[in-house]
């Protein structure tokens, strides 16, 4: 199964935008340099369409994961209690730090695997409750 994705470049750190669309081993091997790193940051959306795109920004067990589903309207997926709500989380947004409340943290873990079931049932709305922002 295919999809598009960007990433951060596991060597010099930076987002690297141009999309790719190789097969899914090509992005379980960026995934796993990403996570030997300690951190990165992930765009994916299924081939030849806009939306949905999911983003998921790590840092090292932490996840925070956003689905855009329109231009300019994101929801954060609630996190599993990885982190307290009321602890501030950096995780990587492109190539920025970004805060977020523990309330959308979820294991690094379950975020890959979380990716691994929106790619195989291109189902956003099944992974979890979204918060409309």
């Amino acid at each position: 199964m295919d999809v598009s994705w960007t990433a951060t470049d596991p060597e010099s750190r930076q987002y690297s935008p141009p999309e790719q669309s190789p097969d899914i081993a090509d992005l379980t091997d960026h995934i796993t340099a990403l996570r030997s790193r300690g951190q990165g940051y992930l765009e994916v959306r299924l081939p030849g369409r806009e939306f949905p795109l999911l983003t998921l920004g790590s840092q090292d067990d932490q996840t925070v994961i956003h689905l855009f589903d329109a231009a300019e309207k994101s929801s954060p997926l609630v996190g599993d209690g990885t982190a307290a709500a009321d602890v501030a989380v950096e995780v990587p947004i492109m190539d920025d730090l970004a805060v977020f409340s523990g309330h959308y943290v979820v294991a690094v873990d379950r975020a890959w695997t979380l990716l691994r079931n929106f790619i195989q049932t291109r189902a956003p709305g099944e992974l979890g409750q979204w918060r409309e922002l």
